[in-house]
């Protein structure tokens, strides 16, 4: 099987067209996260795969900053505390560290999802929250088998914390962690995930025991 690569996923079909995400509001926020959301004055937020944006104008405020990451530029219009930026969340990175990032399902539609979350908690300030729907059925090994409990363990080794009834990952705190996969490329031909919609698998191949962890990106 031919994998893609950044580039040509960016063009595909199943992500250009992706609507998981569009109009979501802030209470669908909350209900998909599991948290409340709340953002105390000075709080710098950012969310990744944003959407419309429609949730984090809801929660704009003048002693917030909120930054909304999306590949497609359809956006709700700025307000102060609430800016967007038109990039792929796996290459994009703020220039300041942040106290919130999140990703509301938006890594089904991301080729290398675990750069992505070791990228997205080495922008966090001490104390800082990072939380994601994930799948890690959507990781998957050359040969297209499922890594499974291979991967929780790794992610729990490397601080994250995986709810694998909720499908949600989270870290808290400043850090660098660092897995064992290196990536190969994404497949838009895996089908429907747990939400019903299409969605992209990843693939990797494990890292020989002993060699550097840090994703090359």
């Amino acid at each position: 099987m031919s994998l893609l690569d950044d580039e040509a996923l960016w063009r595909s079909s199943v992500v250009a067209n992706c609507a998981m995400n569009r109009e979501r509001g802030l209470a669908g926020y909350r209900r998909e996260l599991g948290t409340d959301l709340a953002l105390p004055p000075g709080t710098r937020w950012v969310d990744l795969c944003c959407g419309s944006g429609r949730a984090l104008a809801e929660a704009a405020r003048d002693d917030v900053t909120i930054t909304g990451v999306d590949l497609v530029d359809h956006h709700v219009p700025e307000r102060p505390g609430l800016r967007f930026v038109t990039a792929p969340a796996d290459r994009w990175e703020p220039p300041a560290p942040v106290d919130l990032v999140t990703c509301v399902h938006g890594l089904h539609y991301v080729g290398d999802k675990l750069c992505l979350l070791t990228r997205a908690v080495s922008w966090l300030a001490p104390g800082g929250r990072f939380i994601a729907n994930f799948d890690v059925a959507s990781v998957r090994r050359a040969d297209g088998s499922a890594y499974g409990r291979v991967l929780t363990t790794a992610l729990r080794a490397a601080g994250f914390v995986y709810d694998n009834r909720k499908r949600l990952v989270s870290f808290t705190g400043a850090g660098r962690p660092a897995l064992p996969f290196d990536y190969l490329g994404a497949d838009d031909r895996a089908g429907p995930n747990y939400t019903g919609q299409p969605a992209v698998h990843s693939r990797y191949a494990t890292q020989d025991r002993g060699a550097a962890t840090t994703p090359a990106r």
